[in-house]
């Protein structure tokens, strides 16, 4: 495998019968239900096929009427007999999980983790038997299926194991192969990201309120700028500085902007943050595996 990235699935894949015969979704929250609607109405694998838990009854039963799913809040009832597992918990909550169905999932399952810095040995070894692993990373507009997600492999996860991973986040978005050394760093990266983006959206937004904007045509004038920039670098593949050059022309008005940006220290400011958010992800790696 590349140090870096390997491929890059992108689309719906609408169609496409991931040939499962009982998929399993365990923990069927935010991310949980975005991963199902993906499945389900990209035709991944059919809904008679599909099973999901959550902890909440209430939540359970919304679940199986939306999507019309079974649905259960006993974990070890939902992977019997499965042979897709996703597994969708927060970080804290997954050894006590994988204990919980260590007895219950069929040997060389394939489990697809999104739990963030839960490593793929972690899983392989709180569940054995030989279990194959493909670890996710993405982020939160995968709800709407405008997603960055990476994906890296187990020690027992086939290439057809990554394959039918991508599929499923490319359903999603973007979805692209890495080493699972790269994965810390794109935490800090694109699972954090969306959060900054949002910080500076706002900024913006409320420039122009302090240039006469109403508030609303602010805001939707700050993130669509920064939707369209976005999709300039994806759609040209031109490198983000050379499409800056584009709009700033000489003594015009983008280079005075440009220069405070450049005082205010606004790009060291987000390296820096996306160093420690990676930092903040590489320490609880360390406790999860403690």
């Amino acid at each position: 495998m590349k140090t870096g990235t390997d491929t890059t699935h992108k689309g719906t894949h609408a169609g496409r019968d991931l040939h499962v015969k009982k998929l399993a979704l365990v923990g069927a929250g935010k991310i949980g239900e975005a991963l199902l609607s993906g499945i389900l109405s990209s035709q991944l694998v059919p809904v008679t096929r599909v099973v999901a838990t959550d902890a909440d009854p209430t939540r359970a039963d919304y679940i199986g009427e939306k999507y019309g799913v079974r649905t259960y809040t006993n974990n070890r009832q939902a992977v019997a007999g499965a042979d897709l597992v996703l597994l969708c918990v927060m970080p804290q909550r997954v050894k006590d999980i994988l204990r919980e169905i260590r007895k219950d999932v069929r040997q060389g399952v394939l489990v697809i983790s999104v739990a963030a810095s839960v490593t793929t040995r972690l899983i392989e070894r709180e569940l054995d038997r030989g279990v194959r692993v493909v670890r996710v990373m993405p982020n939160t507009p995968c709800l709407i299926r405008q997603g960055m997600s990476a994906l890296c492999r187990g020690k027992h996860a086939t290439d057809e194991d990554l394959k039918i991973a991508q599929v499923i986040f490319g359903s999603m978005g973007r979805a692209v192969v890495v080493d699972e050394r790269h994965m810390d760093a794109i935490t800090g990266l694109s699972a954090s990201g969306p959060a900054y983006v949002y910080m500076i959206i706002e900024s913006l937004a409320e420039a122009g309120v302090k240039l006469g904007l109403p508030r609303e045509l602010s805001t939707e004038l700050s993130a669509q700028t920064l939707l369209g920039a976005s999709a300039m670098v994806l759609h040209t593949g031109e490198h983000p500085a050379k499409l800056k050059d584009v709009v700033t022309t000489p003594a015009g008005c983008t280079i005075d902007g440009l220069l405070e940006l450049e005082e205010g220290g606004l790009r060291v400011t987000l390296i820096k943050a996306v160093v420690r958010a990676a930092e903040r992800a590489r320490e609880l790696v360390e406790s999860q595996n403690s």
